[in-house]
Order: structure tokens, then C-alpha cells, then sequence
């Protein structure tokens, strides 16, 4: 069709559609730039936008299971840390049982001196065990039992449960033990002696949980990272390879300016053909 026609300029039409889809794009090359977003929302494109909340909900998940096993991790250090030092008093205990035992060198006199040092040792075994705690949790009483969430999801593989033994002196069978004489000294070695293979392995217990959740802070770690490239890589805009599309955008919006301009004055050329 001609172009020298009045009332349907085609020309200037067309520069026109071309201009507008060139200023759909520089906007929307705007707004990634700007966010630093290619998928701001569903609209933008659904299916990425659905995979992409599902692996930013996975690895806030992540976070939160990493926290969770650091806690657990602070949780048993401060339980083991208990246990050490009741281990490290019942061996006090068991030198004090030890030297009791032996009548050719005790006298009643050392062996009082003894027992009260025998007894006070007890007394802080039952201080350590009534008051080490975490937060509001006591750990060594004996009914301490919780379970760490250490994954995304709701699973048993992505739960561990932690108890402790409780190190009371009922517990430990020590609420009898005396060293006052030789006798009663030898039964304290045996008692002490069970007390602390109880305490050991209480300890061994907890320390190798505490490997574990290590181990899982470790894995999550990675875990979280890989989430957050995939995610990276569907949402996040190439900076680069976007500002080289948003600067050829503003050359054509230019041009498209320019032409539209021109096409406008088209129509002008039919009054020539008239004069």
C-alpha cells in the first residue's frame, strides 16, 4: 500500500508498535537491573518461579537445621564439660577410697581427714549434676531427653534425639559410700570405680554425638551453598550480559524516536501533489 495516504499513516504505525515493544524491554531490563532479579515474581515466569521458592525454602531450611545442630553441638560441650570435671573428682575420690584401704599407714585421725574430703567431693558431684544446664534445660539430672531438628524436612533422617544420663549420687550408687574404715573403703573403691566407667561412658556417648552433628553442620554447609548457586542461577540477573541488552535498548528507543518522527511527517508530502 502506498504510504502517501492521510488518514492511516502504516509507517508511522509500525515505528510505533517497534518503539513500544523497545520500551516494554529497556523497562524490564531496568527492573532487573535495579533488583538484581531476572524472576521477581510469578509473573515473570511461573515455573522458574516455583522451582525457586521451593529451593529458597530448602535452604532457609538449611540455615535453620545448621543453627539448630550448633546449638546441639553447644548443648553436649556443655554437658561434656560437666562430665569432665565429675570423672576428674571421682578419681579424687578413688585415691581418697585407695588410701583408706590401707591399715598399716591410717589412723583414725587421717582417715576423718579423709572422709570429710571424701564427702565434700560428693557434695559438689551433686552440685555440678543439679545445676549444669543450657538455657532453661538441666542436663545431668537425668531427664534430660530432647531431639535436635537437623534437616529441611520433616523426617526421621533429619532428626537425631539426645538424652543424658543423670550423675546424681543415687544415680552413680555412691549415696552410701564411705571411707571410715578400711572396709568400708574397700566397697568405696568398687562403687567410685563403677561411678566413673558410668561417667566415661555417659561422656563417649555425648562426644560422639557431638561428632556427628558436626559432621551434619559440615554436609548442610555444602548442602546450602549448592542450593543457593542453583537458586543464584535462575533468579539472578548476568549484570553484564543485561546492561549490554538495557544499552542496545536505549540505541534503538533513540532511533525509534527518530523514525517515528519521521514517519509522522509522511503524510505531510501528499499537500505537494495539491499545491
Amino acid at each position: 500500500m502506498s504510504s502517501l495516504v492521510v488518514d492511516t499513516n502504516l509507517a508511522a504505525l509500525n515505528a510505533l508498535n517497534v518503539l513500544n515493544q523497545t520500551d516494554a524491554a529497556q523497562s524490564q531490563a531496568i527492573s532487573e537491573l535495579s533488583s538484581g532479579l531476572k524472576i521477581q515474581s510469578a509473573a515473570t515466569g511461573p515455573a522458574q518461579y516455583v522451582i525457586a521458592q521451593s529451593l529458597e525454602a530448602q535452604a532457609n531450611g538449611y540455615t535453620q537445621a545448621i543453627s539448630n545442630a550448633q546449638n546441639g553441638v553447644s548443648l553436649i560441650q556443655t554437658a561434656s564439660g560437666a562430665l569432665t570435671q565429675i570423672s576428674s573428682i571421682l578419681q579424687t575420690m578413688d585415691q581418697l577410697a585407695l588410701t583408706s584401704a590401707t591399715n598399716a599407714t591410717q589412723t583414725s585421725t587421717s582417715r576423718a581427714a579423709d572422709q570429710a574430703e571424701f564427702t565434700d567431693l560428693a557434695k559438689t558431684i551433686t552440685k555440678i549434676a543439679t545445676t549444669t544446664s543450657f538455657g532453661k534445660s538441666k542436663l545431668l539430672t537425668g531427664s534430660f531427653s530432647g531431639t535436635l531438628q537437623i534437616g529441611a524436612f520433616d523426617t526421621s533422617s533429619t532428626q537425631i534425639s539426645l538424652a543424658i544420663s543423670g550423675m546424681k549420687l543415687a544415680t552413680l550408687k555412691l549415696t552410701a559410700s564411705k571411707i571410715t574404715s578400711a572396709s568400708t573403703a574397700r566397697a568405696a573403691i568398687s562403687a567410685v570405680q563403677s561411678a566413673i566407667s558410668t561417667v566415661d561412658s555417659t561422656a563417649a556417648k555425648v562426644g560422639a554425638t557431638q561428632n556427628e552433628l558436626n559432621a551434619i553442620v559440615a554436609n548442610l554447609t555444602v548442602g546450602q551453598q549448592n542450593l543457593a548457586a542453583a537458586n543464584s542461577q535462575l533468579v539472578d540477573v548476568n549484570m553484564a550480559q543485561e546492561m549490554t541488552a538495557f544499552t542496545t535498548d536505549q540505541i534503538l528507543m533513540q532511533t525509534g524516536v527518530a523514525m517515528l518522527s519521521q514517519a509522522q511527517q509522511t503524510p505531510s508530502l501528499v499537500l505537494k501533489l495539491v499545491s
